[in-house]
């Protein structure tokens, strides 16, 4: 009877050892696979943020840009309170003078009243020199990068007319701006900014005052000291163009000389610029989307003030190159 007993309870400790030991192997299993699910998650979480760190920091440049016109609008100021936004796009490209270039521009812009600034790099990836220059200059800023297909890059010695610039970069700040605003949400106007012109505060003043389709005169261009629309003293409307190249274009005008409400933009979403154009006509088509010569706005003092120089910085010399220092 006692071995009986004694071997009942010798089969009752060993299937206990088996239950204990099956379950203490299942927890360790189901620890090791929540760890590994963490460490999975935490992966997916980095892979995650790092995917979309430039949409959170676009969150976190509109919520500026809404706390920048709520202090406008609670300013005792009104007429500072009623400037409109001035969407400054501007293409970019890596080059020994970019950071150069885009310092300028960016101190203009700090002069610049409710400046919403579109930066769009030609390059497959974002930059640190562009996004810490951007940071820098504590604009309200949207960092964009869009690239420039290799059959329309331009080579060392091409001139510049023979390739079409800015069009991939253009079309992607368009694009940023159709699928994040809505018409008739609040006064904006695009202005297409590009990095190597040299910009007096005065044209912004001219921007604000855009209904649809502004137009002014752009010094140094087309082998002018300026190019300029012509005015009918009696009509104030647009007859003509003062261009050194193709003055009979439906819209002579140079890519520094025209300014376009949001609206339009947002309303005419077929616009944008393309490599079918002919070369040197990407303006005159991108307008024909917008308004007729007619329609157009002069301003600038009626066209007789010049607020904006297609200027280009000499490509420098370089001979060596000093370790420590980004230029």
């Amino acid at each position: 009877m006692d071995l009986s007993n004694n071997y009942d309870k010798g089969m009752r400790l060993k299937r206990y050892s088996v239950y204990f030991l099956t379950l203490f192997v299942l927890f360790v299993i189901w620890k090791l696979s929540v760890i590994e699910d963490g460490v999975d998650k935490l992966q997916l979480l980095r892979e995650a943020l790092e995917l979309h760190k430039e949409k959170l920091q676009l969150s976190q440049q509109q919520l500026l840009l809404l706390e920048h016109l709520e202090s406008n609008r609670g300013s005792n100021n009104n007429d500072h309170a009623n400037h409109p936004v001035i969407y400054a796009v501007t293409p970019t490209y890596a080059r020994l003078v970019q950071k150069a270039e885009l310092t300028r521009i960016s101190q203009t812009l700090m002069l610049v009243p409710n400046v919403h600034w579109i930066v769009i790099e030609d390059s497959e990836k974002k930059t640190d020199l562009v996004r810490n220059l951007i940071s820098e200059s504590k604009l309200v800023a949207t960092h964009l990068n869009a690239k420039t297909p290799p059959f329309e890059q331009l080579k060392d010695k091409d001139p510049r007319w023979k390739r079409h610039r800015g069009v991939e970069q253009r079309n992607m700040a368009l694009k940023w701006l159709r699928e994040n605003f809505q018409p008739k949400r609040g006064k904006g106007i695009v202005y297409f900014m590009d990095d190597d012109n040299t910009y007096s505060i005065k044209v912004f003043k001219e921007i604000e005052k855009v209904k649809k389709v502004g137009v002014w005169p752009v010094g140094l261009v087309g082998g002018l000291n300026a190019e300029a629309p012509i005015i009918d003293p009696e009509t104030g409307k647009v007859t003509g163009y003062k261009s050194g190249w193709k003055p009979n274009r439906p819209f002579a005008i140079d890519m520094a000389g025209f300014a376009i409400s949001l609206d339009l933009i947002l309303e005419k979403q077929e616009a944008q610029f393309s490599y079918m154009m002919e070369k040197g006509l990407q303006e005159s088509e991108f307008l024909s989307y917008f308004t007729t010569k007619e329609e157009l706005e002069p301003l600038a003092d009626n066209c007789t003030k010049v607020y904006v120089w297609h200027t280009r910085t000499e490509k420098p010399t370089i001979t060596g190159i000093v370790p420590g220092l980004e230029v």
